[in-house]
């Protein structure tokens, strides 16, 4: 597959010289690895990417605008959204990565246990205070956590709203929130250790897809990405950052 791609990957930068930018939208929670994955495609396909990262009601929104896009790397719940899954061809979308949830606290403070749905919930309830993205996909899939437990409305005064994913490890660093609550990738970084994973019984993944707009400029190039982000290459960067493929 390697070698297909590779051969891909050079048809098409004969074949687009001068073509313009490839523009891609894309969920914010994947914001490192594919920060990471497309300077990896814009050297084996000389070709510039320019993303533009969002919540996924932002993502509708640009779906669903005159945003000009070919390509989105997004929560699978947009499309639920029937006019935001109109945008896309109907070959696609192509499951690229998937993620569960966990808990992070600021570097060096104690981890709490989490290991069980109940000592999960002990610690949310003793937190003073928690970071995620409630707007978001994600940040959904959260409260439903917390209403699964029952400490939906205990959990409403301490949350810590932040506008992006990346904000809520710097959050937790800075000592703004005790624990943070999101995506497992995201919450690997400076100036804060991971607790851990939601134990099972709570445990979800977190589906990010793939998918060419109908009007898209270049869409064999945003095909070629695609098979780029499903490629050896690309799998073994999404593992590094705490993410499964596919």
């Amino acid at each position: 597959m390697r070698h297909i791609l590779a051969g891909a990957l050079a048809f098409m930068t004969a074949t687009s010289a001068g073509a313009a930018d490839l523009q891609v939208i894309a969920g914010g929670g994947l914001a490192g690895p594919l920060t990471i994955l497309s300077h990896q495609f814009e050297q084996a396909a000389r070709h510039r990417l320019v993303i533009r990262f969002g919540a996924t009601p932002e993502l509708i929104k640009m779906a669903t605008s005159d945003t000009p896009f070919d390509v989105a790397v997004v929560p699978r719940e947009l499309f639920k959204d029937a006019a935001a899954r109109a945008r896309f061809t109907p070959a696609t979308p192509v499951a690229i990565a998937r993620v569960g949830f966990g808990v992070a606290v600021r570097a060096g403070a104690p981890k709490p246990d989490i290991g069980t749905p109940n000592a999960l919930k002990q610690a949310l309830l003793k937190a003073q205070s928690v970071a995620f993205v409630p707007p978001s996909a994600a940040g959904a899939q959260v409260l439903r956590t917390f209403e699964s437990l029952g400490i939906a409305d205990a959990m409403k005064a301490k949350t810590r709203p932040q506008p992006t994913p990346a904000d809520i490890p710097l959050a937790v660093a800075r000592g703004d929130a005790d624990l943070g609550i999101f995506l497992l990738n995201v919450l690997i970084a400076p100036g804060v250790d991971l607790v851990g994973p939601f134990p099972d019984p709570l445990q979800q993944e977190f589906v990010f897809v793939a998918a060419v707009a109908v009007d898209a400029k270049d869409a064999a190039m945003a095909h070629a990405f695609i098979d780029f982000l499903k490629s050896p290459q690309a799998i073994a960067t999404l593992k590094a950052r705490g993410v499964a493929p596919g």
